[in-house]
């Protein structure tokens, strides 16, 4: 029985964060390849950002760092440098050690607003410091304990190509200078997911090999007057940040979705995930595949919007994704209609996200080989992930575009030419995103087509010079990227051609046709689809009927 103290806090999160990222998570078990292999859609409203990178250095003794707040760029304060920092390109580090997060919030009284360190920048700097994930669970947890945590409830994924992890956090209030936390491997032949809603529940505090926490875990809970009970009964997110309506519905399904690609028998969840039932089963942290996971899938898995679920958002059941089914939605995720409230389905691909990553990590390669960044720079589910390796340098200028920014468009920057596809095909998805996909996947196939005899060619320059096996890498990590942003500006172009005013025009052998007096061919007009033409008529049977 949980002997939890209080009624349900209302999450800090409620609406807000509960649309931001989410984390999927392999272990190298149960991998198809053996990689550990980690994902990260990082989901905000009007965030405009690219691949970062930080140079390795070493600083001299005294050396001290600004901290600015990731989301906001608002100072908080300095910290001292260490000795040596590490190259980190994107979310991973030149170790292969990645790092990335989703917010949960949980109690509001435990953020430390006067703390230096944000989710953010704690994330960065301890990339730059951490060899192992292991190690990077010792630097977050001594560096927050020390200096502060300026952020709300956070899950975090830290892997390396042996291990992965996942770990949650809070601070302990105002001025408190310190964070109760709790981090657990994920089994080798295991996956997890993690999606703004805290995941950890009971956990093994006698497991010291596989199970981290702070020492002052459970009786932090109990001097709050939130929990009372044995130590063994404690369970995290139901003192800290238990689970509402919102948490099941806009964040554990999307956990329970990707949880059911690998498991037959998950829909049982379904009542969880479905956030109505105060007396449904929860679902495991972390479950066995029914067969070994691809890079692949998990790229398929963060383009996930519930299809052949319940909770799909294909226009079947609804209008709301327009007369060409998309599979989003506007938001606010809430909204009100004559003082009644209803909401959207929350799913893993959204059009607020800023990045996209899944990574591969793999211990039997060079580690500047071993570590691959597959990164997006918009809605996963609308661009190619193209391979970033772990020891670049050099970000491709698609990616780190010199004046481009959330107000300013450049047609070199990745994120404003994926942005001007994408939002060409959200409203006419089911018409303009067949055309989309095959792009995107004929680059995506070409790209692991090719990965083989790239890493190849790089373990034999690895063999006689590590600087050129880099640079070699990172040439062709932007070659890749850039390739990708001139064969997105060619699609931008084909859509408005190919579909300009809701027309079709017809092509053959990749061309369009033309009369024989040179003009392009009449065009097709479509109308509406069947579906949406019955929501039409049954709307208003007589309006439109002919007499």
């Amino acid at each position: 029985m949980k002997r939890i103290i209080s009624t349900l806090t209302l999450l800090v999160t409620a609406i807000a964060p509960a649309l931001a990222c989410t984390n999927f998570i392999v272990g190298k078990k149960a991998s198809a390849d053996g990689s550990v292999i980690c994902s990260y859609n990082a989901d905000d409203y009007g965030m405009f950002i690219g691949l970062c990178h930080y140079t390795a250095a070493k600083h001299p003794k005294g050396t001290m760092r600004d901290v600015f707040d990731w989301d906001s760029n608002v100072y908080h304060g300095q910290i001292p440098e260490a000795a040596e920092t590490y190259n980190v390109i994107g979310n991973i580090n030149e170790w292969q050690v990645t790092i990335g997060e989703t917010t949960y919030g949980g109690r509001e009284e435990m953020v430390d607003t006067t703390g230096i360190l944000d989710y953010g920048s704690l994330i960065y700097i301890t990339l730059q410091r951490a060899k192992t994930a292991r190690e990077a669970i010792h630097i977050m947890t001594t560096l927050t304990n020390t200096y502060g945590y300026n952020s709300e409830g956070e899950t975090f994924t830290i892997c390396d190509p042996e291990e992965a992890w996942i770990m949650e956090m809070m601070g302990k209030g105002p001025g408190s200078k310190g964070t109760v936390w709790v981090a657990m491997r994920i089994p080798d032949d295991a996956i997890c997911a993690h999606a703004n809603q805290s995941r950890i529940g009971k956990f093994n505090m006698n497991d010291k090999e596989n199970v981290l926490y702070a020492k002052d875990v459970v009786s932090f809970a109990r001097q709050k007057g939130w929990y009372e009970g044995s130590d063994e009964d404690f369970s995290w997110k139901w003192a800290y940040a238990a689970p509402d309506f919102g948490g099941r519905r806009y964040c554990d399904a999307r956990a329970w979705s990707f949880f059911r690609h690998f498991d037959k028998s998950f829909d049982r969840y379904l009542p969880w995930a479905l956030g109505v039932d105060p007396d449904a089963e929860d679902m495991p942290l972390w479950i066995t595949p029914d067969h070994k996971v691809s890079v692949q899938e998990v790229m398929a898995c963060m383009r996930d919007h519930y299809e052949g679920t319940p909770l799909a958002l294909d226009g079947k059941d609804d209008i709301g994704g327009g007369i060409w089914q998309m599979p989003y939605r506007p938001t606010p995720l809430s909204f009100e209609v004559d003082g009644k409230k209803y909401f959207n389905e929350r799913p893993t691909s959204t059009q607020q996200t800023g990045f996209t990553y899944v990574a591969q990590m793999r211990s039997w390669l060079p580690r500047e080989i071993g570590g691959v960044l597959w990164f997006g720079n918009d809605d996963g589910n609308m661009v190619a992930y193209t391979p970033i390796y772990c020891g670049n340098t050099v970000q491709p200028e698609c990616y780190n575009t010199p004046g481009a920014d959330a107000v300013t468009f450049s047609d070199k920057n990745a994120y404003w030419v994926c942005n001007w596809v994408s939002n060409m095909v959200y409203p006419r998805y089911s018409q303009m995103f067949p055309s989309l996909k095959a792009v995107r996947d004929s680059l995506e196939n070409s790209y692991f087509d090719q990965q083989a005899e790239i890493e190849k060619m790089a373990e034999n320059l690895y063999a006689t010079n590590i600087k050129a096996c880099r640079k070699y890498l990172n040439d062709y990590s932007n070659a890749k990227a850039q390739e990708m942003l001139d064969r997105w500006k060619q699609l931008a172009f084909y859509l408005i051609v190919k579909y300009n005013d809701m027309t079709v025009k017809p092509e053959a052998d990749g061309h369009f046709l033309r009369t024989p007096t040179g003009l392009g061919a009449r065009v097709k007009r479509m109308g509406y689809p069947e579906q949406y033409a019955r929501k039409v008529v049954e709307n208003a049977p007589e309006k439109y009927a002919e007499k």
